[in-house]
């Protein structure tokens, strides 16, 4: 598969959030936001270690040579002094963590994708509110620490080294999230069977195709939002009717669209985040 190098733009926002970055267990967020395509030219940090990650789409990073597509559900760890490059879609929220402390499991990475557990991403928002309680910085980033885990590569899947299959749909899905494009017709376009497409959705997300699509069009949804109607933010990420759209979300979210727009409202004003997806039983 061929990636074209997308134009960027600066973002709209950057925030910072520091706890005691000075000392060697500090922690510091960046939280941006972008109107268009958001890129972080090849750069190389001598002073911090660094997480990219987005709850609302997929990021791609390189490191030499090689290029990864990273989920929600993963972020991209960078030891310093490594040049990479990273790139996120257009009407996305990133998140850099900088630390000065390598996390114990990946003590030898110098630079790649890793999982991240939901009490991580959940502290990293919280940890993005200027109302956070400083005293507990230090608690927040040792469970971010122990949030993150290698991503385990299994190159006897991916053919020649490229992505596969999964994650080049993915990464078409996270450029348009309202592509109607059904599995089996993806499985068609890859040459590949319906059953080894979902079989790779569920060994790279966790979940099944369709699940990975709710999870992406609601999210991208949130974004939406702030400046769209329900009905049109329906129609834009692949829902027959807002009532459809509205049945997801409160499935998701606990909560119906109507409420989250009051609260992005709330954000813009104070700075906090939206709260993550109600836990799954």
């Amino acid at each position: 598969m061929t990636v074209a190098a997308p134009l960027a733009a600066d973002p709209v926002s950057c925030a910072e959030f520091g706890y005691g970055l000075g000392r060697p267990d500090g922690i510091l967020v960046l939280r941006y936001r972008s109107a268009a395509r958001l890129a972080y030219g090849e750069n190389r940090q001598d002073f911090l270690h660094q997480l990219y990650w987005s709850p609302e789409g997929m990021l791609s990073a390189r490191h030499g040579q090689d290029t990864t597509f990273i989920g929600p559900d993963e972020a991209f760890w960078v030891h310093r002094a490594v040049t990479h490059e990273v790139h996120a879609a257009d009407r996305q929220t990133l998140y850099r963590i900088c630390l000065r402390e390598v996390p114990a499991a990946l003590d030898g990475l110098r630079a790649g994708a890793v999982g991240i557990d939901a009490e991580a991403t959940r502290l990293v928002l919280a940890l993005a509110d200027p109302k956070y309680d400083e005293r507990e910085a230090p608690e927040a980033r040792r469970r971010i620490m122990a949030g993150l885990s290698p991503r385990s590569e299994r190159a006897d899947d991916r053919g020649s080294g490229g992505p596969g299959v999964a994650v080049t749909v993915a990464m078409a899905l996270a450029n348009d999230p309202g592509d109607p494009t059904r599995l089996d017709e993806w499985a068609e376009r890859l040459h590949v069977s319906v059953k080894t497409l979902q079989r790779d959705f569920t060994r790279e997300f966790g979940m099944s195709y369709s699940q990975w699509r709710t999870r992406l069009r609601l999210r991208a949804s949130l974004t939406l939002m702030r400046t769209r109607p329900v009905s049109e933010v329906a129609r834009r990420i692949g829902y027959a009717s807002p009532s459809a759209f509205i049945s997801a979300f409160v499935r998701e979210y606990g909560y119906t669209p109507g409420r989250a727009a009051v609260m992005n409202h709330a954000e813009d004003d104070a700075g906090s985040p939206l709260p993550r997806p109600r836990p799954r039983r």
